[in-house]
């Protein structure tokens, strides 16, 4: 499985855009295209939200360190 970043998703959600301003789609191409952008938007948005908790926790680990400290497992990936 390949690993994937943000900066992936950035890309992939630039592509969509352009998909969904390509002026030649027929009506039932651009309702594909919505429906698939919907899909798209809604598993980024959980992609970024997924982001948000592994970089407050990050934050807060590194905030309250301590010498004998465990790492979560969330942060070892």
């Amino acid at each position: 499985m390949k690993k994937q970043s943000l900066g992936d998703l950035n890309g992939y959600l630039f592509e969509q855009l352009e998909r969904l301003n390509d002026p030649e789609l027929t009506d039932e191409e651009l309702s594909r295209e919505l429906k698939r952008a919907k899909a798209v938007t809604g598993v980024a948005s959980q992609v970024v939200a997924n982001a948000q908790v592994v970089l407050k926790a990050k934050m807060a680990y590194e905030e309250n360190l301590e010498r004998d400290a465990k790492k979560p497992d969330l942060l070892e990936g």
